[in-house]
């Protein structure tokens, strides 16, 4: 699958031709468009947990239930968000990215695989 790029020129390689594909750039795309939103909400997420708990000691020291307050269970929300998202991306990428990565897959190695 490898044209060279003329005669004496440097030939360009399967994965060059690939990652140049229509296709590498949707795989691509979709990856981003998931990924980056997704950080960005729990990095800003993740922020205002620190921030109440560095600015706001007295809310976070509210008392919700026993010995149960405010902070405590923000930060348990944190791990419990975590594994959200990591379920949700999973799902995500078993129906949007994989299939297209697997196309990629065999078109650069063949189907014997």
């Amino acid at each position: 699958m490898g044209d060279p790029a003329g005669p004496g020129g440097p030939s360009v390689t399967m994965y060059e031709q690939v990652q140049a594909s229509p296709e590498f750039a949707d795989l691509r795309s979709r990856l981003r468009r998931f990924v980056f939103p997704m950080s960005v909400a729990f990095l800003v997420w993740y922020l205002a947990y620190v921030l109440l708990a560095a600015y706001e000691p007295e809310f976070m020291s509210t008392k919700l239930t026993g010995n149960l307050n405010v902070g405590l269970l923000i930060g348990v929300l944190q791990f419990v968000s975590t594994f959200v998202i990591t379920t949700v991306y999973v799902k995500y990428a078993n129906k949007n990215l994989d299939p297209a990565a697997e196309r990629l897959r065999i078109q650069i190695e063949g189907d014997d695989q």
